[in-house]
């Protein structure tokens, strides 16, 4: 009787495993991340005392998303420099945006991140809060993607022209 049991866990084991193992593989949706993010910097900056309101833009959003997937895939990035050589400014111009831009990046060697990791790396960073909370970047892109052991959240601000 235990014997049959056995061979049932077993057999019900085994096709949840080909089951799983034939899903396709789950891609996360980050845009909470993202706006929870964009929301943090909102109040860094109106706690630094701005009055403007930092507003999502597009163009900056693709210049992010650029650089997360490059910093995710090759683990020697962990700043603003690409694997081409790019800069957080051509690559907001290739994204069509016109004006001066900064960038922060985080970079959490788990599979998940979440806002208050972001917000803690750069909060405690001189040089990120400083970007951070700048009044004069009213623009900001966000974007965010995670592999097994590796998470990463670009953030591109800037101050159109």
């Amino acid at each position: 009787m235990v014997h049959k049991a056995i061979h049932a866990a077993t057999a019900a084991s085994a096709a949840t495993l080909v089951a799983v193992a034939g899903a396709p593989a789950a891609h996360a949706d980050n845009n909470r991340l993202n706006n929870g993010v964009v929301a943090n910097v909102y109040t860094v900056q109106h706690q630094a005392g701005c009055s403007t309101n930092i507003k999502k833009d597009p163009a900056l959003t693709q210049a992010a998303e650029w650089h997360a997937n490059d910093v995710l895939n090759d683990r020697t990035l962990d700043g603003d420099l690409g694997s081409d050589g790019s800069t957080p400014a051509s690559r907001a111009a290739a994204a069509g945006f016109k004006g001066k831009v900064a960038q922060t990046v985080a970079i959490n060697p788990a599979l998940a991140i979440n806002n208050l990791d972001v917000i803690n790396q750069w909060y405690y960073d001189p040089a990120a809060f400083a970007i951070m909370s700048d009044c004069a970047n009213t623009a900001i892109g966000v974007w965010s993607v995670n592999s097994l052991d590796r998470s990463v959240l670009v953030a591109v601000y800037g101050q159109p022209a």
